[in-house]
Parts: structure tokens; sequence; C-alpha cells
């Protein structure tokens, strides 16, 4: 029997406090505090465009833990599979800098975290028919060898059920090289369904990395993807699929803060894939999530809610009363 209370989605990774500096650190600038993490910021998204979503991973038992689980059960997002850790280790730290105009500097403190100790047996329970979508990315894997069997399990026993895989690539340079990453998620990208990269990251997964784009998004569908979605920024994004490819602009927005915009678009385009909207129905509302989240600061803050999608399509300076 389908369960029509369970997650539609899973996503799986770590989940962060994090600490946004409003100028130099050097200089004790004031902080703020919140959370961060791609996963999570993709399962808030879904939750506030209406569906159910769960988050799997680890955070210690500490006080930045419980505001991850507060923040995500505030978020709606199911948090039922998550585990607190019980051998002292700390929940993961994200140090966000703003320096010069849109530079954003991000350290990260996850080294021997709660989140970097994620396995196999974690996730696997979380994984049932009446999932309809897995969102890995390639943060995951980079945190540890179980971390990185984790990520595999999943997506092996999502194909075993038939549930969709969406894997985006999301290289962080600061975690690992790109031939460490190109070894492991080469072998992933081949479980996914759903592939979504920057152009610049579409040479980790492809098996011949000097392939040009459009020569590399037709051998990533014909090994069985079916679809690639590259991201491009401020110029847009395309969809390749058998049908052939479909590319958007980026909605036109004043930019605050960058951070977390493919997150925002991830969330987006997922939604119309569970709403059922063809390939340019869910770029439309892709752009739309990802113009939302660079309009404000914060990797999740600005996220829209459903009846706010509509809000960007409204002609230029419409007041609403």
């Amino acid at each position: 029997m389908t369960s029509t209370t369970g997650p539609a989605v899973v996503t799986v990774g770590e989940t962060m406090a994090a600490l946004r500096a409003t100028g130099p650190v050097r200089l004790g600038a004031p902080m703020e505090l919140s959370v961060a993490g791609a996963e999570a910021n993709v399962a808030i998204g879904l939750a506030r465009l209406g569906h159910r979503v769960g988050w799997v991973g680890n955070v210690g038992d500490d006080e930045f833990g419980a505001l991850v689980l507060r923040t995500l059960r505030a978020e709606q997002v199911d948090v039922g599979h998550a585990r607190v850790d019980a051998d002292g280790r700390p929940t993961g730290l994200l140090a966000r800098e703003d320096r010069i105009a849109d530079l954003v500097s991000v350290a990260y403190y996850r080294a021997g975290s709660a989140g970097s100790a994620l396995r196999a047996e974690d996730v696997l329970p979380a994984l049932d028919p009446a999932v309809r979508i897995l969102h890995l990315t390639g943060i995951t894997p980079a945190l540890s060898a179980t971390a990185a069997d984790a990520v595999r399990a999943a997506a092996t026993r999502a194909g075993e059920l038939g549930i969709t895989v969406c894997l985006d690539v999301n290289y962080r340079a600061r975690l690992w090289s790109p031939a460490e990453a190109r070894r492991v998620l080469l072998p992933l990208a081949r479980t996914a369904d759903v592939l979504v990269a920057s152009a610049d990251e579409l040479h980790l997964v492809s098996d011949d990395p000097d392939l040009p784009e459009r020569e590399a998004v037709a051998a990533l569908l014909a090994q069985g993807r079916r679809e690639v979605v590259l991201t491009r920024g401020g110029d847009g994004a395309s969809v390749g699929s058998a049908d052939g490819t479909v590319s958007t602009p980026a909605r036109r927005v004043p930019v605050v803060d960058v951070v977390g915009a493919g997150d925002a678009f991830v969330a987006g385009y997922l939604s119309g894939l569970l709403d059922g909207l063809d390939i340019e129905g869910r770029l439309h509302r892709a752009t739309a999530t990802g113009a939302f989240a660079v309009t404000s600061r914060g990797d999740w803050e600005g996220l829209p809610t459903r009846r706010e999608l509509a809000l960007l399509d409204a002609p230029a300076g419409t007041t609403l009363r």
C-alpha cells in the first residue's frame, strides 16, 4: 500500500550550524547563527512548496544539533530518520565571511563531525516504495568513506525500489580534489535518473572529461540518464533528454546573495517533477525559486511558498493590497 503521509522525497547529507559574519572575522565582526547544508536547503525548499519531504543525516548531541533539528521541524521537514550521535562527535560548523562586493569565503569545520559518520544503516530505513525521489549531492561522499558508502547504498536501494534518483554534483573544492571527486562521482552518476551539474562540473561525471558539452550530455543520456540538467548561474539553465534540449534564461532580479541559489533551483525543479510538469514547466519553476533565493540573505531563508511563486510573474511595480 502506498503511504499518503510519509515523505515523497528523501534528501541525505550533512546539515551544519552556520555562522555568517557581517564583516571580516579577524576584526571580530558580529555573526548571525543559522543552519546550512545543500540537502537540507533542498528539503526546506520542497516543504515550502507543499511537498512531503524528509531529511536523513546525523547531528551531534549538542546545542547546534538541536538547532538543526528544530529548524528542520519548524520548516515541516520530516527528521524521523535523523540520528543524534552518541559517540561525542560534534555537529559540523560552517563559517561564512562576506568580503569584496559579492565575493563570499566559506570555511568548513566538519572533519570528524557527526554528519561525516553517516552510515548506510542510517539511510536505508528511510527508503520505501512510497518515496518518489531520492535526492543526493556530491558533497556527502566527500565527507568520509562511510558517508560515500551510505550514498552508494542509498542510490542502489532506490534503484531497486523504482525511486527516481537525483544527483546534484555540487563540487566543493575545499573538501576534495577534482581527481578524488571524479573517482567517486563517476560511478555514482551512473545510478542517477536526473543528473544536475553546473557546466564546469560536467567533466567530473563524464567518461571522457575532454568531450565538449553537447557530446558529454549526449553520452550521459546514452548511458541511461533520463535527464541532464545544466545550471549556468545568471545565464539560466538547460535540460537534455531523449526529446532534445530545452533551455531557459535566468529570472532578472536584484541579486543580494547567490549562496543557496543552486539548491533553490533543484527544489523548484523537483517540485515540478512531482507535480507532473513538463521540462519547460519545471525549468520555469526552478528559475523562479532560484530567483527568490538570490534576492535575500541566507542559504534557504528566502525560499518561496507555493502561493508566492506567482509573484515574479506580476508586472514590475505591482503593489499587493
